[in-house]
Formats: structure tokens, sequence, C-alpha cells
């Protein structure tokens, strides 16, 4: 059987009144992530295709759109590192859009691991810079004016993708199969 799974769509929230910057930013991102998952989750190639007039976009198209995303952030701006294939193998130059078109040809199995696999590599490399500060710290990226954005402006950049694409995929997703909710059920 297929893993037609997005990623566990499950996030611990935390007490109201404590957790540091840096929980907190974790957790907002977290909670998006998890949304996102929720309303992305278990379709097949035919509901990730279906595009919402008047907008040629997909839910498969945002999978890959926020894949391609993660991998951005994580690469340019935490680790510093080149990102692999796919992304590294697309013409970005011909069409700069390719994320987005390019969706419709991965089955979901693809698109739904291209996202798995970013969300983890992320996750991962935040930890690491956490564990030597706090979000001040400067990241790898420096913009052509000489600046450097540090950590907790690029979580709030990827939350900030995520928060716009959490209410399209919201939209998609109700337009599917009617799946509503602003939260997914949690265990």
């Amino acid at each position: 059987m297929a893993d037609n799974t997005v990623l566990d769509a499950t996030f611990t929230e935390p007490p109201l009144a404590t957790g540091t910057e840096a929980e907190l930013l974790l957790f907002a991102l977290e909670r998006s992530r998890a949304q996102f998952a929720w309303k992305c989750g278990g379709l097949d190639a035919a509901a990730l295709n279906r595009p919402h007039p008047p907008s040629t976009m997909t839910l498969g198209s945002l999978v890959k759109h926020m894949a391609a995303i993660e991998e951005r952030y994580t690469m340019e701006f935490l680790t510093g590192q080149s990102p692999g294939p796919p992304w590294s193998t697309a013409d970005w130059g011909a069409d700069p859009q390719w994320d987005w078109h390019s969706a419709a040809d991965d089955p979901p199995e693809e698109l739904y691991r291209l996202w798995r696999d970013a969300v983890a590599r992320s996750r991962a490399a935040v930890a690491a810079l956490l564990a030597t500060g706090g979000p001040d710290q400067l990241t790898r990226f420096t913009t052509e004016t000489g600046e450097r954005p540090n950590l907790r402006r690029v979580l709030v950049d990827l939350h900030d993708e995520y928060a716009r694409h959490v209410g399209h995929a919201d939209l998609m997703r109700e337009a599917i199969d009617g799946l509503v909710g602003e939260d997914p059920p949690q265990p």
C-alpha cells in the first residue's frame, strides 16, 4: 500500500504561560506544519492534481512548493550547503516556478517523500543551531548588501510561508472531500 501521508500531523502545545522564545517559535512552525500535513495528506494523484479555479494551484503543487521552501531555507540559510536533486537538477532559469509546474508529474508518494525529507533536514538543522545558541544567532546566508538574517527571522519567514499556504490548502481540501477544521485531531 502506498504511503499517502504527508507527515505526522501531531504537535505538542506548550503550556500557555511558559516557554522560551525558541520553543514558541518552533511550536508555531510545527503547528502550521501539522495543519499543512493534515490538509494535504492521504490523497491520491487525482485529488492532489485537482485545480481550484480560477487558480491553477493544486494541493500537489503546494506540497512540492513547500518541500522546495523547506529545502531552500535549510540549505541556503541554515547549513550553507547546496540542495540535492531534484532541486539541483531543475532548470529554474527556464521555469522559475518549476516546483509548482512539475508536481503534476510526480506520484503522491514522491511528493510526500520530498516534503517529509525536507522537513526532517530542516528540523535537524534548526536543532543543531539551537544547540549552539539562541534565535539571535546569525545564519549562513548573506544578502547582496552584506546583511545576514538571524535564526529568528528565518523561522518567522518559514512560518509565514506555511501560514499563507495552509489557508490555500484549507479551501482546496474542503472542495475535494469536505475536510474542515483548524487543527488536526490530536491523540
